[in-house]
């Protein structure tokens, strides 16, 4: 036998639960706006957030067809880049006070001798230059196509 149910509200809404909010009226209404154009970026960006969000209907107080108005709106000012699909906001973060001294340490205690062999990675990058041979060797390389082809015959 099925237990009779009972009447009135469930226990997550008793009396004690129950705020008593004041509902919102929407700005369209407010402004006695009848059609919610997508050309209008200062009526849309009110039913945006500041990471272009389109804003709740408990938000901003619209009815249901307020809603999908304003939301079909603001999809196709997206479509036309008016407004961004998405904003990024930046906030500072707290500079923590970091023990440099540990990094410095760490840094010296490496060894380059992996890929490099004995010799460390400057002594690979920089060669000496002082050589004439080296240096010719390096502009016959970088020598244009049309002195090149002069040269062959």
């Amino acid at each position: 036998m099925a237990k009779a149910r009972k009447k009135g509200r469930p226990k997550s809404q008793s009396r004690d639960n129950m705020r008593y909010t004041k509902k919102r009226v929407s700005v369209l209404t407010s402004e006695n706006i009848q059609y919610v154009d997508w050309k209008d970026y200062n009526l849309l960006q009110r039913f945006i957030s500041n990471r272009a969000k389109i804003r709740s209907r408990r938000v901003t107080g619209n009815t249901t067809q307020q809603q999908r108005l304003v939301a079909n709106a603001i999809k196709l000012a997206r479509e036309m880049a008016l407004i961004p699909y998405a904003s990024r906001v930046t906030t500072q973060r707290q500079q923590k006070e970091r023990d440099d001294t540990r990094r410095s340490d760490e840094f010296s205690s490496r060894s380059f001798e992996g890929d490099f062999g004995s010799a460390g990675p400057v002594d690979v990058a920089f060669e000496s230059t002082s050589n004439e041979s080296t240096q010719e060797s390096r502009n016959e390389r970088f020598r244009s196509p049309a002195t090149a082809v002069g040269n062959l015959s």
